[in-house]
């Protein structure tokens, strides 16, 4: 019985000192995690027009539309930064898409004015995207990852033609973006 209450102590001894030296292995430094790639992580934003009553395809086609610019805005940032801080810009190693919205205003009365089209599929962005809170707000957009529409107003019940042929729409999408520097 000694023999077995003994050899069960030196069992649990053993896996105590295991357990000890992997939890100092798994906090000690290593090489891969010191030479992880470098990144820089932007925002694209980017603008289009887009009709007031447009349908699904037109809407979805502007939407692509505006991503592309973003992504070419997001580039355009990385560009600039990697330049101010004196690193080489590499290739892109995340894209994700960070949503967008349609806000319409009436151009006579500079109000906003509600869209009465049909919307592209914005996507279901993370949460988690991170960027800073200088680029997640650019030119008063939502948050980064936000699907938007400006608040409804109730229109007016005899709105002229003249009227809603002044509204002007645009559809803002959003890219995130992480390039590897060196």
């Amino acid at each position: 019985m000694r023999i077995v209450i003994a050899a069960t102590l030196a069992v649990v001894a053993a896996l105590v000192a295991a357990n000890m030296l992997g939890v100092a292995a798994a906090e000690a430094p290593t090489t891969a995690a010191t030479a992880t790639a470098s990144s820089v992580s932007v925002e694209g934003v980017a603008k289009v027009p887009v009709a007031q009553d447009a349908d699904l395809a037109a809407a979805t086609s502007v939407y692509r539309q505006a991503m592309a610019e973003a992504l070419t805005d997001g580039q355009s940032k990385a560009e600039f930064l990697a330049g101010k801080a004196a690193v080489t810009l590499g290739t892109v190693q995340r894209i994700v898409e960070a949503g967008g919205y349609i806000n319409c205003t009436n151009s006579e009365e500079s109000s906003y004015t509600e869209y009465e089209g049909e919307e592209p599929d914005f996507g279901s962005p993370p949460s988690s995207i991170a960027v800073s809170p200088a680029v997640a707000a650019p030119e008063s957009a939502p948050a980064a990852g936000a699907v938007h529409r400006a608040p409804l107003k109730h229109p007016k019940k005899h709105v002229s033609a003249h009227k809603a042929s002044a509204a002007k729409c645009e559809l803002t999408a959003s890219v995130a973006l992480a390039y590897a520097i060196s």
